[in-house]
């Protein structure tokens, strides 16, 4: 097992979750109380990661990292390092790509949300931040919880893009997919088995979260 990669791998993965909740709750609500028709414009930038491959979008996130780039070259000024081949570079790129893992599931429980909720919760005296904190984020507790599942499992995961912003530095910037990859190269199919059978377990488990959140509001539902 490579431990530092199994570092790197799991504070990539809780920074992203973590900085991505707040994001997804907010685009996710607006998204979903949003009715005008161009709506569909920022719904498709939030879901362009889920179709672009790996490669094309981590291709244009180096050029956006790179000194000669806005950018890279603020981050440049302001830190004194480059964003390319660093933690930083992979953990930026990492809330690029997990995007819609952490909007959409939020999205489609507000959407579930009834108006009238929200009316009556109005027509009561609560304000509209009161309204949220107490009546509408019970509510899409089950979509938040997906959404940090997916996104800590599909950030264990990623591959294509966090290898060509980062590349394979030990302890910075090697996660445990890039490390299989690299056990692989170097014809060590025991290290890598072990590492894809931890991966496959958690995203296995995530699963599970996810179908069985959605299993338990539909029971719900019915009752």
């Amino acid at each position: 097992m490579d431990g530092a990669a199994l570092f790197v791998s799991l504070k990539l993965a809780l920074l992203t979750s973590a900085m991505l909740l707040p994001l997804g709750i907010v685009l996710g609500r607006s998204l979903a109380q949003a009715r005008a028709r161009w709506k569909v414009l920022p719904e498709a930038m939030v879901a362009l990661p889920l179709v672009m491959p790996p490669t094309v979008l981590g291709f244009y996130l180096m050029q956006a990292f790179s000194q000669d780039a806005p950018l890279g070259a603020f981050w440049q000024w302001l830190f004194g390092g480059s964003l390319n081949f660093s933690f930083s570079g992979i953990l930026l790129a990492s809330l690029v790509v997990n995007l819609p893992f952490a909007v959409q599931p939020v999205q489609r429980a507000f959407e579930a949300v009834p108006a009238h909720l929200r009316e009556a919760a109005w027509c009561s005296g609560l304000s509209a931040w009161q309204t949220l904190w107490r009546i509408e984020l019970p509510l899409v507790l089950p979509g938040i919880i997906s959404s940090l599942a997916l996104t800590f499992a599909h950030t264990l995961g990623e591959f294509g893009v966090i290898l060509m912003v980062g590349g394979s530095i030990d302890g910075e910037t090697r996660t445990l997919a890039i490390s299989i990859y690299d056990r692989m190269q170097a014809f060590d199919e025991s290290g890598a088995g072990i590492m894809s059978a931890m991966l496959l377990l958690v995203s296995f488990l995530t699963i599970g979260v996810v179908y069985g959140l959605a299993a338990r509001q539909r029971w719900k539902r019915h009752v």
